[in-house]
């Protein structure tokens, strides 16, 4: 278990599950889901050349990466875990974002396959979820649409085998292997971008909290902790006319499994499960939205309804500090001590007795029924603080109310 370097971090860092390689890969993006492009089978062929091993920044990518269905245009995110491009389905004219992910590492492979077994596992779709509409898996000029579970693909089965071996087995490493993902283009940007570039909305402010506590009790209902839920995580589709929230980056996220709701993490067996009783081990997410039980590395689902707390508080209050690494501005509340400022679970689990002040703000739009609910989402006691499903309810009594 990643347990982190022993001390304070002052960024907006990802701390990777289980393995500290993987620390910091996550990718900032801009993307979320697709419209669907036809496949004729499982194989999926790629055109001679039409997909080398990487573009450098500030290239022009390739003009056709997945054979004839896609063509990428611009690049629109970049990190070690991968690129994110804005394409085009050649067939339907739909801009979509297609992600490339280079699986030459185990955590890199690990990462993919938890955002693939998160979104494939999804039997129904959600407005405010973002959609995968395929994925394929491509070695050695060959392709193949990736299936949950194809355990007659053998290299689908390498890819599982290089997760859970924490050795890489697909081959040399001259022999490149990537994952394509192709998801629905969100052109609004992610949270940070949209809330801070427009003027304070009250109305905007309860539309996005109704579709956040939604999409969250779809995904615990699903049986899907999300564990990095964060603004930039967090993306807008401006498609219909009105902002439309996507939740998005599945990278760290864990499909629970277990006995009648008593299992932990690693078990398989029941699919009807209560996420709540549900105990994950790998303490991992973003600094500023972790609770401060997964600081300590035993913790539930109640974990994404403290960071859903962090995210609402600041939205409100226009909270924010800028990340040590990115320098960027971000949506995000914390605790000041001295000159520092301090993750609030982080305080939490140092002092469980702190009050925390909500608002922060004398002059604020907050009803006092938005204020109880924080509140109680940003309980110390994971027990104190409402499920998903109970949250759902409460959000849109208060916000009718307000």
């Amino acid at each position: 278990m990643d347990t982190g370097d022993g001390g304070r971090r002052r960024t907006n860092s990802v701390r990777a599950c289980r393995r500290s390689g993987a620390r910091n890969a996550k990718l900032k993006r801009e993307v979320g889901k697709v419209s669907p492009g036809q496949s004729r089978g499982d194989e999926v062929p790629m055109e001679e050349g039409s997909a080398p091993d990487g573009v450098a920044k500030g290239e022009k990518p390739p003009r056709r990466v997945l054979g004839p269905r896609y063509s990428l245009l611009r690049e629109v995110g970049r990190g070690s875990y991968g690129v994110v491009y804005e394409a085009v389905a050649r067939r339907s004219g739909a801009r979509v974002a297609v992600k490339k992910l280079r699986c030459d590492a185990p955590e890199n492979v690990e990462l993919a396959l938890a955002e693939f077994w998160a979104l494939a596992s999804l039997e129904r779709r959600h407005e405010n979820v973002v959609q995968l509409e395929e994925c394929v898996l491509q070695r050695n000029g060959m392709a193949q649409k990736m299936s949950h579970g194809n355990k007659r693909s053998e290299q689908y089965l390498r890819l599982v085998e290089t997760s859970l071996k924490g050795e890489r087995v697909l081959g040399y490493p001259e022999e490149p292997c990537y994952l394509w993902f192709v998801m629905e283009f969100c052109e609004g940007g992610d949270l940070n971008q949209f809330i801070l570039s427009r003027s304070p909305d009250p109305a905007t402010n309860n539309s996005f909290m109704l579709q956040l506590t939604s999409a969250v009790a779809f995904l615990h209902k699903n049986n899907i902790v999300h564990r990095d839920l964060k603004p930039d995580n967090i993306l807008i589709s401006e498609k219909s006319g009105v902002p439309v929230l996507k939740v998005a980056d599945f990278g760290l996220s864990k499909v629970c499994a277990g006995f009648g709701g008593r299992g932990k993490e690693g078990e398989d067996g029941n699919k009807n499960v209560n996420v709540n009783k549900f105990w994950l081990s790998s303490a991992c997410g973003s600094d500023f939205y972790m609770a401060p039980e997964v600081w300590e590395g035993h913790y539930t689902a109640k974990a994404d309804i403290f960071a859903l707390g962090i995210i609402m508080w600041a939205m409100i209050e226009r909270i924010t500090f800028i990340d040590a690494e990115s320098k960027r501005e971000l949506l995000g509340t914390y605790i000041r001590q001295g000159s520092e400022i301090v993750p609030v679970g982080e305080a939490l689990l140092e002092n469980p007795k702190m009050v925390l002040h909500i608002p922060q703000k004398r002059r604020t739009s907050m009803s006092d029924g938005i204020k109880q609910l924080l509140k109680d989402m940003l309980a110390v006691n994971p027990q104190d603080r409402p499920d998903a499903f109970e949250l759902e309810t409460r959000m849109d009594q208060v916000t009718c109310a307000a």
